[in-house]
């Protein structure tokens, strides 16, 4: 699909969004004649990040995308030609030219399912030299995706289900890309909107927004509306001077708190008005421009109970500075004594909607029982990852010519699984998560009720165990070039990734000091491992 047609393909990223020893590679495997060598990566993480027991697998649809459209133009041959030694041999760059990923295939774990480490979340696998070309861009794509989804997640296991959560950090974000993949990923994760209108436009993101305390203070309060006119909700009957009837309601409303009615800002209640004229259907207001207890709430009490004269119901007010938890409590306070008062039941409702460089002790505090806020933002603590700024997968051959292949080092973190493999998620007979498994690709998939020998990552002894059922993890999604099934929607994914939350147990979901989650070797891929550690043949 050219990029023209689809307005989502102009967000993917150039063939040179890469390191340039990609590059100087290409050039080596090509000039020692194996260009065309037939070779597997697999791209995987070593760690949970956030010290917590699973991450989120996202940026497969990015991905995708970027191979579909994978080809050097001539202005991309060009700059590699004037970086690599100026006696490269012309026909390197005319073989550069050539490239595509038609001879690409790609497994993966589909968008929103638990990753472990070890366990890939692409296999990548055609001609070396291709598939080493598209290192750099894919972690890049998938590494920041599935930090975010997995940050976002965890955001939504500390706010429970019922709290509704709003991603706001764009203007936080590292870059525009950066803001585009967080206000995606957060909602894969578990976020229900985002303020980032691009993120909607492109990738099916619910928007949200409503005003800004900038908004506010433009207003003065000696500003008189083109129109204060406003027809009721139903459509019938006469318009209704809304400025009129708010000055009303602010006296009933002044007395009722113990207010005088010169202290709510006229400028913030002009703010109010002018904004439930433009949206009278969706009027919130934000109530600590000035003070809350004496302007802002009376002011939006006022506004509020006018429109409901007309039939339109507020859809919430906003908090963005002080105790949040404490103010919200206040302020639900405030609206069941005026619902009772002005005998208007659906005030006592209305959300309570709060922000202000929420992090996730602060999230804790207000999803805590008893809060009364209903919709929280956060934008700086899901886009940049304080507590952890990157993934950190890596991009490993472990096949080329059909044979396997190992890193050796001296730090055994960093020694890889030699081979192509398959990946299988084992469960119990109530459906709870008992292992990943990795094996050879060549090996028969393991069987529901038939009992295995394994060996658990990190342990030094095996364990036998009996799967009642048996899931195999990694799907094809390109074979040679071509897609072999439609994505998921984003939607889609964001629903199966919180299903796959609920398989975890709570110790396994816990944020802090969890129960690690075991992924385990094949004997017969334990036993490469340990043949090509001690200096086997490959």
């Amino acid at each position: 699909m050219a990029a023209e047609q689809d307005p989502e393909g102009r967000a993917a990223e150039r063939p040179l969004l890469t390191d340039l020893y990609q590059a100087t590679m290409a050039l080596g495997y090509w000039r020692a004649g194996r260009a065309r060598e037939p070779a597997e990566f697999e791209l995987f993480f070593r760690r949970c990040p956030f010290g917590g027991a699973f991450a989120l697998a996202a940026g497969l649809r990015d991905c995708l995308r970027f191979l579909h459209a994978f080809r050097l133009q001539d202005a991309d041959v060009q700059f590699l030609a004037s970086v690599l030694p100026p006696d490269t041999d012309p026909a390197f760059f005319e073989h550069l030219r050539s490239l595509d990923c038609s001879g690409v295939t790609v497994r993966a774990l589909p968008e929103g399912s638990l990753a472990l480490p070890s366990v890939p979340l692409l296999q990548v696998s055609g001609p070396l030299l291709v598939v080493q070309l598209l290192e750099t861009p894919l972690l890049c794509l998938v590494s920041y995706a599935s930090l975010i989804a997995t940050n976002a997640a965890r955001l939504r296991l500390i706010a429970g289900p019922e709290k509704r959560l709003l991603e706001m950090g764009l203007r936080r974000a590292q870059g525009p890309n950066g803001g585009l993949t967080a206000s995606t990923y957060s909602y894969l994760g578990g976020f229900d909107a985002s303020s980032n209108v691009l993120a909607g436009q492109l990738r099916g993101v619910p928007v949200a927004g409503t005003l800004a305390h900038s908004f506010v203070t433009s207003f003065s309060g000696t500003e008189v509306p083109p129109d204060p006119m406003l027809a009721p909700a139903a459509g019938g009957g006469p318009r209704v001077d809304l400025v009129a009837c708010v000055e009303a309601w602010l006296e009933r409303v002044c007395a009722h708190l113990g207010l005088g009615v010169q202290e709510p800002h006229p400028g913030e209640r002009a703010a109010f008005v002018a904004y439930a004229l433009a949206f009278p259907q969706a009027f919130q207001g934000l109530l600590d421009t000035y003070s809350v207890r004496r302007s802002g709430l009376p002011n939006f009490l006022a506004v509020a109970l006018a429109l409901g004269e007309l039939g339109y119901r507020a859809v919430g007010v906003r908090l963005d500075s002080g105790d949040l938890l404490q103010q919200a409590q206040e302020i639900r306070a405030h609206l069941r004594t005026s619902a009772a008062q002005f005998q208007v039941p659906w005030l006592e409702s209305v959300p309570i909607a709060v922000s202000n460089n929420i992090d996730e002790g602060e999230l804790a505090r207000l999803a805590q029982e008893g809060s009364e806020v209903n919709v929280i933002g956060i934008g700086t603590s899901v886009v940049t990852c304080p507590r952890q700024p990157s993934l950190g997968c890596v991009y490993k051959l472990v096949s080329v010519g059909g044979q396997p292949r190992m890193k050796l080092t001296e730090d055994p973190d960093k020694q890889t699984l030699p081979g192509s493999k398959a990946a299988f998620r084992l469960l119990g007979s109530d459906g709870s998560l008992l292992l990943d498994l990795l094996q050879l690709a060549e090996e028969p998939p393991p069987q529901a009720g038939q009992e295995l020998r394994v060996w658990p990552r990190g342990a030094q002894a095996s364990r036998t165990v009996r799967p009642a059922h048996v899931e195999p993890l990694l799907r094809l999604w390109v074979q040679e070039g071509q897609l072999c099934e439609p994505l998921p929607s984003l939607a889609e994914s964001r629903a199966f990734a919180q299903l796959s939350l609920s398989l975890l147990s709570p110790a396994h979901r816990r944020l802090e000091q969890p129960e690690l989650y075991q992924v385990a070797l094949s004997e017969k891929l334990q036993a490469l491992v340990a043949r090509l550690s001690a200096g086997g043949p490959q």
